[in-house]
């Protein structure tokens, strides 16, 4: 059993972030993430792509985003639960809760903040029958660990970052990689399409576009792919491969969680007032996109508003009867779990007769 004093679903930018201002509470975190690297959207959909409204930032690409706020929870050692979804809930009588993961992992909480962004993401499958008896067999919607396509000829299908920055990194990896495209042209970053255009002339990258992948075949594993091109001959091909990676995106689900008694409204859970974005069950908060209320702007810079709101609030539930009393970060400085100690430095003041220089 994980026990913790706030238990965070989601592990998106709102996500972390409320671990650093849970830290300035003293109150420690864990996270469950239904993806297999914390990041949400920022590192599964679009890490690559610029943001312009994170204050402070002119521009930042979303996957840096995510490792700045890594790196700036660090000090609170926040716990991960990774690619396992949040499935049941049960409240206990003394209010707090338990959390059982779709592994069945146990996770006890006073808290529970609910940062699923759009919900949990579950990735966009092609439309091919017969598809799902190859699954784990060759067949993956994302990749884990890319040790695992090392040596092996691999095809990836998609035309988004995803693909493109997975083609790039296998193409050291794999013994072979082919990239199919339904259409010529690319949804990703422009320095990928280009790196992929390099790594083709280089013949480290097979692209076949305009294309799909109409069957899997193989003998308890994936073995081959038929794949047709888009011309006017529509001509077939087959491919052999030891890995199939249809990289088509993540479509989100609030999954499980619409079934933990919330009130829903439009597939968002609905909070009561924009106080401290508590739901209809006292002690589950719902912060960032996941949210509803009037006046709602899905921003991650509104996320990290109702992040601090929901902390302060989950401070005072946890301890009813203790005052707290808010201090800067630029005057109190910061202390993480790990003995760490973040301050501004003193100004220094010598007395120099009858006078004091600083």
């Amino acid at each position: 059993m994980i026990t913790t004093d706030i238990l965070i679903i989601g592990a998106g930018p709102t996500g972390l972030f409320a671990v650093f201002e849970a830290g300035l509470l003293k109150l420690k975190c864990h996270i469950i993430d239904a993806l297999a690297q914390p990041g949400g959207q920022c590192t599964e959909l679009y890490p690559k792509k610029p943001i312009y409204d994170i204050p402070g930032f002119p521009e930042v690409l979303a996957g840096d985003l995510v490792t700045n706020l890594m790196k700036q929870i660090e000090p609170f050692q926040p716990g991960f639960t990774l690619g396992e979804r949040a499935e049941t809930i049960e409240k206990l009588e003394d209010g707090s809760f338990i959390v059982t993961t779709s592994k069945g992992t146990k996770h006890h909480a006073k808290i529970v903040a609910i940062a699923g962004g759009l919900g949990s993401f579950e990735p966009r499958k092609p439309a091919i029958d017969g598809l799902e008896k190859y699954e784990d067999k060759g067949l993956a919607y994302m990749i884990k660990d890319p040790e695992v396509y090392r040596d092996k000829k691999v095809v990836i299908a998609g035309g988004g970052d995803s693909a493109l920055d997975w083609s790039i990194f296998l193409a050291d990896v794999a013994s072979e990689v082919t990239l199919v495209h339904r259409r010529e042209e690319f949804r990703g970053a422009l320095d990928s399409v280009e790196k992929v255009e390099e790594l083709v002339q280089a013949d480290k990258i097979r692209l076949i576009t305009p294309a799909e992948i109409l069957d899997v075949n193989g003998n308890g594993k994936v073995e081959t792919v038929l794949l047709q091109h888009n011309d006017e001959a529509k001509r077939m091909e087959v491919i052999e491969c030891d890995a199939f990676i249809p990289l088509f995106g993540l479509a989100p689900k609030l999954g499980p969680i619409g079934d933990w008694g919330l009130e829903i409204e439009k597939n968002a859970i609905k909070v009561d007032n924009t106080l401290d974005y508590q739901t209809n069950i006292p002690g589950i908060y719902a912060i960032g996109d996941v949210n509803t209320y009037p006046g709602k702007l899905k921003l991650i810079l509104c996320g990290f508003h109702e992040a601090t709101l929901m902390c302060q609030s989950a401070y005072q539930r946890i301890f009813p009867d203790k005052r707290y009393v808010m201090k800067y970060t630029t005057v109190g400085g910061i202390d993480g779990f790990d003995g760490s100690r973040k301050e501004a430095e003193k100004s220094i003041v010598k007395k120099i007769g009858n006078k004091q220089n600083v």
